[in-house]
């Protein structure tokens, strides 16, 4: 069924049970996630996609709905409402997890905390404003060190915490303003196929049923129990060692060890159940490119080595500049494949398109248009207030909104389930690349340059994540007949209660142990916290010896923008032209999207030549059960083993990202 046709009434799925439903089971995914990801850094269950408290909700009333139903019909939760709690749980873990509240929270004081004589963190400290965070020393010694009495001075942390809330909610808006002016090109025009829509859906009963027709099919059980499998043998292994397992990847890269050979490494095929069992909803375009374009930059190197030039370009072949350079490209096609939509939009907001285009929308293009303009200025005034050049303020959040863009598209058309799948730090590294540390500090005032490294948890964090559940949020009212703005509701309330549940979880974890010991860390903290140290540091570093503009990695960046705007060229151009950009700037984000997309690949194509798409169609079950499967093995299941047994679980180290 397309967006524009909907026969039946739209359902109601922003309910008070649902509501409570979606509290109750955010509030038990926090203490979860706490012990899980924070305390003893074992498996990272927020980052998965979908994440895995929210799989876990599937799977519980996958089992609880239809004894209610038996019972009574009317204790049953309908679709529409099982998909409200399942967006309220898609979001809230996000804000919770290594991705955003992880690295937020250290950069309000990591540089006091670590200043010394020789890393002159004290000369950076006096650049960020005051109402960053607590300035008061014991407030922020004991944050990294633990309060003997293990309590959170709450009252020096309150002003702090709500304007942060309000500057993580300005992105939201952001995004969210974005996605309704987008919904209607991407979804009904473009008619993208949102293979992640598909597996939630496939896994939630129809309006007239309480019983998921997908656990009817044979093939689909099948495919759980392989991921089961998978995951018991290393389960078992983690206990005993001398139980043959499969391990986590294949290092193909270690049958070359010859020079110039070894320097195609890495080269290693990750045993990603998810990103099989999705990668068969994906097209043999992308999967085709995916595995090409990384063994293509792989084997660069080795030219490079052969050359005589690989050990004196270190970096080379600056993967994610390219990956940067890719995104950048891609987030221009898209604004121009939409400009007549958004242009349609843009004059129905104002009063003078057509009023009825947006009918039917999550909200009226007007306020969409306006939301997005009140909260693209909040941030620029927010960066202007701190400190921040105007003009790099206005480029910096162009470049974190247009790279949130190009990750929710590259969501809705493959499904990609890894939220790493985008280039981390380079929204921040492309400007010291291009510009070097003396432009962004001139007169030698570095306060616009240190709000630039104060921002680096946005950068390195997986803020963009939250773009695309909001339009996989929209889909999924398409597909289940529910209200779009019963998803607003359900997309802000999980905002603002993911981020008081995520300032609880971490505040109380840090003065209870310290945040230096948290998150596998020792005396120098975690690896968020080093990770804002190290960003701070950079600074002070550079204001003895300023940093040049990286004229490599300029180019880099500027080659991997050019290779995808030719790849871009070609699809519109060539109509079979096999190799698409997606790939491209997919597998140049995460190595380990290439060794699932090369098999998946093979796979397919034989199904595709041999059956058909009827064969496909059959086959796709099979496929969500292996990812259904294995977030419950790994996900739900070992999740559950690290909050009892914490050194067992790290001998099978599950990471989803």
């Amino acid at each position: 069924m397309s967006d524009s046709e909907s026969p039946a009434t739209p359902q109601r799925g922003f309910t008070f049970r649902a509501v409570v439903v979606a509290l109750v089971l955010a509030w038990l995914s926090t203490l979860w996630m706490k012990f899980d990801e924070i305390v003893s850094h074992t498996i990272q269950i927020g980052e998965s996609v979908p994440v895995v408290p929210a799989v876990a909700a599937l799977c519980l009333f996958l089992l609880v709905n239809p004894l209610l139903a038996r019972l009574n019909p009317r204790l049953a939760l309908t679709r529409a409402e099982l998909l409200v709690v399942f967006v309220v749980l898609s979001v809230t873990p996000t804000i919770n997890s290594v991705g955003m509240m992880r690295m937020l929270l250290p950069a309000t004081g990591v540089a006091r905390y670590f200043a010394t004589p020789e890393n002159k963190l004290d000369s950076v400290w006096e650049l960020i404003p005051q109402w960053y965070g607590p300035r008061d020393d014991q407030v922020i010694r004991q944050f990294f060190e633990g309060a003997e009495n293990e309590q959170v001075p709450w009252e020096a942390w309150l002003p702090s915490m709500l304007l942060w809330g309000l500057f993580a909610l300005a992105i939201y808006l952001c995004l969210l303003s974005l996605n309704i002016l987008l919904r209607k090109q991407w979804s009904e025009r473009e008619r993208l196929s949102f293979p992640l829509v598909q597996f939630v859906s496939a896994l939630t009963p129809d309006r007239s049923r309480h019983f998921a027709e997908m656990l009817r099919n044979p093939l689909f059980w099948i495919g759980c129990a392989i991921s089961f499998l998978y995951n018991l043998l290393n389960m078992l292994h983690a206990v005993n060692p001398s139980v043959p397992a499969p391990g986590v990847n294949f290092n193909l890269g270690a049958l070359f060890t010859e020079r110039p050979w070894s320097a195609i490494q890495p080269l290693t095929i990750a045993w990603r159940p998810d990103l099989f069992g999705l990668g068969f909803l994906m097209s043999t375009e992308i999967t085709l490119s995916c595995w090409v374009f990384y063994v293509a930059v792989r084997f660069s190197k080795v030219l490079a080595t052969i050359a005589g030039r690989a050990d004196q370009i270190p970096g080379f072949p600056f993967d994610r500049e390219l990956c940067m350079g890719g995104y950048l490209a891609l987030t221009v096609f898209i604004v121009w494949v939409g400009r007549k939509h958004l242009w349609a939009a843009l004059k129905t907001a104002i009063g003078r398109g057509d009023p009825n285009l947006d009918a039917g929308e999550p909200t009226s293009y007007r306020v969409a248009l306006i939301t997005f303009i009140l909260s693209f200025a909040f941030l620029i005034g927010w960066a202007l207030v701190a400190g921040m050049a105007l003009w790099l303020a206005l480029l910096y959040f162009a470049v974190i909104i247009g790279v949130a863009l190009t990750y929710t598209r590259i969501r809705a058309e493959t499904g990609a389930p890894m939220v790493w799948l985008f280039p981390f730090w380079e929204q921040q590294k492309l400007f010291t690349n291009f510009f070097g540390s003396a432009r962004l500090a001139p007169g030698e005032d570095f306060r616009s340059l240190t709000i630039l490294h104060s921002f680096a948890w946005l950068a390195r964090g997986y803020y963009p994540t939250a773009g695309a559940s909001q339009m996989e949020a929209f889909k999924l009212s398409t597909e289940a007949d529910l209200r779009r703005r019963d998803m607003i509701w359900a997309l802000l309330l999980a905002c603002v209660v993911g981020l008081g549940l995520a300032y609880w979880a971490h505040l109380t974890a840090y003065y209870q142990y310290g945040g230096n010991v948290l998150e596998g860390g020792s005396t120098e903290g975690g690896y968020r916290i080093r990770l804002m140290r190290d960003a701070y540091t950079d600074v002070a570093t550079w204001i003895d010896k300023p940093l040049a503009p990286d004229t490599r990695r300029m180019t880099a960046t500027a080659v991997g923008f050019g290779v995808t705007t030719l790849l871009i060229v070609a699809r519109t151009t060539f109509l079979r032209f096999p190799l698409h950009p997606l790939g491209f700037a997919m597998t140049l984000a995460h190595s380990a999207m290439w060794g699932p997309a090369l098999l998946v690949w093979i796979i397919k194509t034989i199904v595709l030549r041999v059956g058909g798409v009827r064969l496909y169609k059959q086959l796709v079950p099979l496929f969500i059960g292996i990812v259904l499967g294995h977030f419950f093995t790994a996900g739900i299941i070992w999740g559950t083993v690290a909050i009892f047994n914490e050194e067992l679980a790290e001998k099978y180290g599950v990471w989803f990202g």
